[in-house]
């Protein structure tokens, strides 16, 4: 979210952001929050001059009544009542006029960093850089669920009976691999001098719209019904939801977390085919980093946290690239994302594996954390998926896989299987 004074002093640099964001039906909504903005001011000083005008009156009244001008007295406490009934009726339009400019103020979009190319949605993204040599096998490589239910690995069947479409059971050693993934991917993050941490897996509403625009919220969340609870779509949003209202001490940042949770998603609308099996679901689990950071430093720790991902895939000898998200294809509250995509062999191209993105100060805004330093200003969040290990299991299965359907075991995730180098 903005800050209605940046909207005020600079009505251009906002409506050119919407139009680069391909958002042209939010232009009106600029000049409309301008005006209430304009409205709510003049709201507020009328009532601040009541309110001190009542405020000298009260004190009158005594001062009649000890000279025993009642007269004087009565007249003073009408004039008080009638102040009173006004300010009540000021208090509750400056309500409605906050309430109106908050909720057109969260539909407004972030500034987009200069860096971003413009385009109109993830068909426009720009590749960056690859990362390891993608390979081709001379054997054809099977669909990922069929390379798991040839190793007594899942079972989607039972999971539709059980929850629908969109869950899974994971069995034997590919349940192991998966948490081998997890595991490793935690003990990689804490060696980068990241805190673990296991947080809530509800979250409340002010929460949710608070990390997240109202669409992100619509296609993604779970509502708990009768409570203000809803299912984290992913660990980011309780990890910065843990600094709500919060004022941070310069000297503590950057805050640097990484956590572990399960994952709730409805994941709205048809997908094709290589997003059936456990690509696309409606649960799944996921190692997430988090930073709360300096404006000044926050770019500087973007490009740290998506290499760290990097790293991950690159340690397991998966190749990736990297995905310069465009203008269209940025959530409203992202200054700048990239997103992380690994070698399918089977499919013969790359596919999305994480994102990291700086979101400026938007969710601090809205949340309200705050640093402390020679003057108090919102901090800068970021966050990166580590590794969400069902898309991760399609990557190391492909590319992993051995021609009589065996799956080798990357090195670094051996200790985590028992000393196991390959599934058979």
């Amino acid at each position: 979210m903005l800050d209605i004074r940046f909207v005020r002093e600079n009505p251009d640099v906002v409506k050119e952001n919407i139009k680069k964001k391909f958002q042209d039906a939010k232009l009106p909504l600029v000049d409309e929050v301008i005006a209430l903005d304009a409205e709510a001011r003049t709201t507020q000083q009328e009532a601040d001059s009541l309110r001190a005008d009542r405020n000298r009156i009260s004190k009158q009244i005594g001062a009649f009544m000890a000279k025993g001008q009642k007269d004087e007295a009565e007249a003073a406490k009408a004039q008080v009542t009638e102040f009173s009934s006004r300010l009540a009726a000021l208090e509750e339009k400056e309500a409605e006029l906050a309430e109106k400019i908050k909720k057109i103020m969260m539909t407004i979009p972030n500034i987009i960093d200069p860096s971003v190319p413009v385009g109109k949605d993830d068909s426009e993204n720009v590749e960056l850089e690859r990362f390891g040599e993608p390979v081709v096998p001379d054997f054809e490589v099977p669909y990922h669920t069929d390379i798991m239910e040839r190793l007594n690995g899942i079972d989607l069947d039972s999971a539709r009976k059980v929850a629908g479409n969109g869950f899974y059971y994971l069995m034997g050693d590919i349940a192991r691999l998966h948490s081998a993934v997890t595991a490793y991917a935690r003990d990689f993050m804490i060696d980068k001098g990241f805190t673990y941490c296991i947080p809530p897996f509800m979250i409340r509403s002010g929460v949710v719209t608070g990390v997240m625009s109202f669409a992100e919220m619509d296609a993604m969340m779970y509502k708990i019904e009768g409570e203000d609870l809803y299912l984290i779509g992913t660990s980011e949003h309780s990890m910065i939801g843990k600094f709500i209202d919060t004022i941070l001490d310069e000297s503590s940042l950057p805050q640097t977390l990484t956590s572990y949770s399960p994952c709730f998603r409805k994941e709205k609308g048809a997908h094709g085919l290589e997003e059936r099996g456990v690509y696309r679901i409606h649960q799944f689990e996921k190692q997430e980093m988090i930073v709360i950071s300096k404006p000044e430093e926050s770019m500087e720790w973007f490009n740290k946290m998506w290499k760290y991902t990097v790293e991950l895939f690159r340690s397991m000898d998966v190749p990736v690239r990297t995905i310069e998200c465009c203008s269209g294809d940025l959530a409203d509250l992202k200054v700048k994302s990239i997103d992380v995509e690994a070698w399918s062999p089977r499919q013969k191209k790359y596919f999305e594996v994480g994102s990291c993105s700086n979101l400026g100060d938007a969710q601090a805004r809205r949340l309200g954390i705050r640093v402390k330093g020679e003057k108090k200003y919102f901090a800068h969040t970021l966050n990166n998926t580590v590794a969400a290990p069902p898309r991760m299991l399609i990557a190391l299965l492909e590319n992993n896989l051995n021609e009589d359907g065996s799956v080798r075991i990357p090195e670094p995730l051996r200790k985590y299987m028992g000393g196991k180098d390959i599934i058979k």
